[in-house]
């Protein structure tokens, strides 16, 4: 009998076909998102030096969420992390989903951004 391939495994094999195509350099770079059950995280990535230059998640101390694992805790997450880029002066980036597809909490997570001044 042959095993069916997890979720997991296919949404990153979906993310390494998006890769191929989407790189974050110095004056633009990637905004990447990681979605848990529980928890979504975003960071800005330089691909070109390998560094992350921003980062936010469910995990700050300074979002006081009720629930972590909801699009308004994705939405603050999203405001978080354009708030951090534009004070170390990006304005522009490329959108990584990370192989998810863009609704829910993924897609929350891009509006807030592009809301707080962002644009991809």
């Amino acid at each position: 009998m042959i095993a069916k391939p997890d979720k997991n495994d296919l949404r990153k094999k979906r993310h390494e076909r998006v890769r191929k195509t989407i790189f974050g350099t110095q004056e633009r770079p990637r905004l990447n998102v990681f979605r848990s059950n529980k928890h979504i995280y975003a960071q800005l990535i330089d691909d070109m030096d390998g560094v992350t230059l921003a980062s936010a998640s469910t995990n700050d101390n300074e979002l006081n969420l009720d629930s972590t694992s909801n699009a308004a805790a994705a939405e603050q997450v999203g405001a978080l992390v354009a708030k951090r880029a534009k004070d170390k002066g990006y304005q522009s980036v490329v959108f990584d989903r990370g192989g998810y597809l863009y609704h829910g909490r993924v897609k929350a997570l891009a509006d807030a951004a592009r809301e707080t001044g962002l644009e991809f």
